[in-house]
């Protein structure tokens, strides 16, 4: 036998992790715990596919469906139940095994919790011991009133002797027990049947035992061919984990140092983003200095042109003014008013007062000569560099961890080559033909038994049918025979034959009534009572709970099945939850809970789950002092850059003269206003003079006013664009610096609780690999591996046979033959009685009218046709009724 725990142990090796605190005490963390501290969970665990494990395909199916005999057998499950109508009785049987461990003694039932017991299952017991009873007395007295049934009519009693008295109700009565008989007769025909469909259907059902032997047979060879081959693809699925491992750590760059820069680049690249932002700055502040020292020097320059060109058009127009057409009354009104405004055309802003910017403009030169967007790129590319960098200084880490891995694997497939599977199964395999083979040997006694059987069932039943073929016969001869015409005594010999099978149909009853009883009340006890106490509690599982109770084998002695199996009574393994458990075509692993014999997740531990591994990881160290966000140069550039006299430009200075305008007056509204004047004039050289100095004017608005407008609003724009960015300048510079200083102190300081923290997570990511390749083993091993369903079957499969195929047949056997058996009595008595009205009797009444006396005389008529006049009623009996033993001899018969 020791094959077969190679064949255990085999299956015992794809068992999954343990439990948590098994790998805590193997020093691996298999989960951990949260961390307040925690930025952010880590990401799910990638599901990997391990595929589908092949799976063994079954033919038996354990089911039987009767078909019509099935009525039959319900009707004799109704019949046990109204016999049996109590409840399985389990602690009673408990009980009773487990006070009797030591063998059943005669003075140990006188104990007070025994007669207990004894009177429990006599009561459960009361409608098989009436019944039983009953039976027995049908035995017994049947032979003896059966003797003195004969005795009684051997002395012409009980019906013996051969006269028939005529009655009035001669046919009723006939016709009743004719009918009586015929249906009597009727129901012992239907039990008849019912016990040969029973007969017979043992008989069919030896094909169907040979299939269901054959199909288990093969179902066995299949779950021992099937099993290396799932073991073996499990094996082969670590290296589905394997590689998934070893493509995360080929990515520990992207995925650890990604991990890393995800969390830090919070606080680094908003730090980066402003220096960036400034260095932009820096190249708009030159634009705008340069914007308004043009701009300055076009409104100064301007300024000069405008203000002669003005004061040339004024002494011009006041020339024109001073004409004497202008001292008419009523053109003098007129050139008063134009004179008046002739202070309007003059220059209103005074740009040669405003503070010059080219120191300024100077100082930012000197700042941009240094590139500061270049350094903050630097500093971006230095961050960026983050996962090359772990990349780099995990390298050794890495190829440490993949030789480890490489060793785990050799030892799963050295493990799993430890046994000898092929050995084990081809024994076994060779045992279960050995055994098929064994069990076909016999079938051909099993046909010649279950022949036997099957005649010896006929054989039985023929004693049933002789009787009925006497009842049909005689009922036959004796209504086709039976003449109403004819007296009891003239009866033909049909008729008489009739009567006479009827009686022999008696005679046989009484032979054979209790002999076929003794058999029914045998059958009926011992088949009625496996019925009750073994196939019903088997079907509805309450027979494994006996089985499964605890200490019911033996006081020291837990669990029966352990016991037997791995000589661990303790192990909470039963006879039920195994069967469930292969009914449910779970893998044996779990069905036999083969992890308390041998433990895999001990092995799983120091390899999978091992301190080796966790040290490992355990020493990743990340250094990021070499990341250097911004370099000093870039430093003195933002300083120099608060530094050059931006923030100290008098901007409101500037913004005051821009918004005066360049003119006191718009030049275009002076014109058109100079215009409508000369209108009013009467037309002449006055009024064309006037209207070519507003020509003038408007030509000097082009000329000088529009170009300096331009330059004021670019003026404008600069000014207030410069105001913005010097607007705290040494306070944005210093914040800046502020927030670059506190990213390169979390880097340089605080990066190593990330580093930890985003390692912790990605370990956690690798060893959920190995966490899924356990977890889908333990899946496969328990649902998928070794699927025991043809133990559940070949327990189904005896219990089809041994309960359905023969015990219900038996059972409906002696339900058909015992009702046979009570259908006898009433047709012994309708035979009896029947028979008197179709035999032939020896006398008979005779009653005839004898007029010439004057009153009626009774007469009784021999066999020899001799009359005696009877004058009275009351003689003597020998000379009313002589005998004869001879038919009447007329010639007319």
């Amino acid at each position: 036998m020791l094959w077969t725990r190679w064949l255990v142990l085999l299956l015992c090796w794809g068992a999954t992790g343990g439990e948590q605190q098994a790998d805590e005490r193997e020093g691996f963390p298999v989960e951990s715990r949260a961390d307040p501290r925690r930025q952010r969970s880590p990401p799910p665990v990638e599901p990997l596919d391990f595929g589908f494990v092949p799976s063994a395909v079954y033919d038996t199916h354990a089911y039987y469906e009767p078909g019509a005999v099935g009525i039959l057998f319900h009707m004799v499950h109704a019949f046990l139940y109204v016999v049996q109508p109590n409840n399985f009785p389990k602690d009673l049987i408990v009980k009773v095994i487990q006070q009797n461990m030591g063998g059943i003694k005669i003075e140990e039932w006188r104990k007070p919790e025994n007669v207990v017991l004894l009177l429990q299952w006599i009561y459960y017991e009361a409608g098989f011991l009436i019944c039983g009873t009953i039976g027995i007395l049908f035995v017994v007295l049947t032979p003896i009133i059966g003797m003195c049934f004969c005795v009684c009519r051997c002395c012409e009693n009980c019906g013996g002797e051969m006269h028939q008295r005529q009655r009035k109700n001669f046919d009723c009565q006939r016709g009743f027990y004719t009918a009586s008989l015929i249906a009597t007769s009727i129901f012992i025909a239907v039990g008849v049947l019912i016990a040969y469909a029973a007969n017979h259907n043992v008989s069919l059902q030896i094909k169907s035992t040979r299939r269901l032997i054959n199909t288990n047979m093969r179902d066995m060879k299949t779950f021992a061919n099937n099993t290396p081959a799932q073991i073996d693809y499990l094996t082969a699925q670590y290296t589905t984990a394997k590689n998934k491992v070893l493509s995360e750590l080929d990515n520990i760059g992207p995925l650890l140092g990604g991990r890393i820069h995800s969390q830090l680049e919070k606080e680094v690249v908003p730090s980066l983003d402003t220096a960036l932002r400034m260095a932009g700055a820096m190249r708009e502040t030159k634009e705008a200095l340069e914007n308004i020292s043009t701009s300055l020097e076009i409104l100064q320059e301007g300024t000069g042109k405008l203000q002669a060109s003005l004061s040339e058009e004024r002494a011009s127009l006041s020339n024109t003014l001073s004409d004497p057409a202008c001292t008419n009354g009523a053109v003098s009104h007129t050139c008063n008013t134009i004179r008046s405004t002739l202070s309007q055309l003059g220059i209103n802003a005074d740009y040669s007062k405003l503070p010059d910017v080219r120191h300024a403009l100077a100082n930012v030169d000197t700042v941009l000569k240094t590139d500061l967007s270049n350094i903050v790129q630097k500093g971006y590319t230095s961050f960026n560099d983050t996962p090359k960098l772990v990349k780099e200084q995990t390298k050794n880490i890495v190829s440490g961890v993949k030789g480890m891995l490489d060793k785990i694997g050799m030892e799963i497939i050295g493990f799993s080559k430890m046994f000898p599977v092929e050995a084990s199964l081809a024994n076994f395999t060779i045992f279960l033909n050995d055994g098929q083979k064994n069990i076909e040997s016999f079938y051909p006694q099993i046909d010649q038994m279950d022949f036997y059987r099957w005649i010896g069932c006929v054989a039985v039943l023929c004693m049933v049918v002789l009787v009925l073929a006497f009842n049909i016969l005689g009922l036959l001869c004796g209504t086709c025979g039976y003449d109403k015409q004819a007296t009891p005594t003239t009866r033909g010999c049909l008729s008489n034959t009739g009567g006479n099978l009827l009686m022999a149909g008696v005679g046989f009853s009484f032979i054979f009534a209790w002999i076929l009883m003794g058999m029914v009340t045998a059958l009926f006890v011992v088949g009625g009572n496996v019925e009750k106490l073994v196939c019903e509690p088997l079907a509805n599982r309450q027979l494994y709970k006996i089985i499964d109770t605890p200490y019911l084998v033996h006081p020291a002695k837990k669990n029966f099945l352990p016991g037997m199996l791995f000589q661990n009574p303790n192990i909470d393994l039963t006879l039920g939850s195994m069967y469930r458990d292969c009914y449910e075509n779970n893998g044996l692993y779990h069905a036999l809970q083969l992890e308390t014999m041998f433990n895999i997740n001990s092995f799983l531990n120091r390899t999978v789950y091992n301190r080796d591994l966790a040290k490992v990881f355990d020493s990743v160290q990340v250094d990021l002092q070499d990341i250097t966000l911004l370099e000093q140069a870039g430093r003195d550039n933002l300083i120099n850059f608060a530094n050059s006299g931006v923030g100290q430009i008098d901007y409101e200075a500037y913004l005051t003269e821009v918004n005066k305008g360049v003119t006191v007056m718009d030049l275009l509204s002076f014109s058109t206003d100079l215009e409508a004047q000369a209108d009013q004039l009467p037309r002449g050289a006055l009024e064309n003079a006037l209207k070519g100095h507003a020509s003038s004017i408007r030509q000097i608005h082009r000329e000088h006013v529009v170009p300096m407008e331009q330059a004021m609003s670019s003026l404008s724009q600069s000014i207030k664009l410069l105001q913005r960015t010097s607007s705290d300048l040494p306070v944005k510079v210093t914040n800046i610096l502020s927030a670059i200083d506190a990213a390169e102190y979390l880097i340089t300081h605080n990066a190593s609780h990330v580093v930890k923290q985003e390692t912790k997570g990605y370990i956690q990511n690798l060893v959920g690999y190995f966490k899924q390749y356990t977890n889908w083993v333990k899946n496969s091993l328990s649902t998928e591996v070794a699927q025991c369903k043809p133990i559940s079957n070949i327990v189904d499969s005896m219990e089809i046979v041994a309960c359905s195929f023969i015990l219900d047949s038996v059972n409906t056997f002696w339900f058909g033959l015992g009702g046979c058996c009570i259908f006898l009595i009433p047709s012994i008595i309708f035979s009896v009685k029947l028979a008197k009205y179709y035999r032939r009797m020896d006398t008979e009444d005779v009653f005839e009218d004898m007029g010439n006396i004057g009153n009626h005389g009774e007469q009784v008529c021999d066999i020899h046709g001799d009359l005696a006049v009877v004058s009275s009623p009351y003689d003597d009996t020998l000379t009313r009724f002589p005998r004869a033993s001879a038919p009447p001899s007329y010639s007319d018969w």
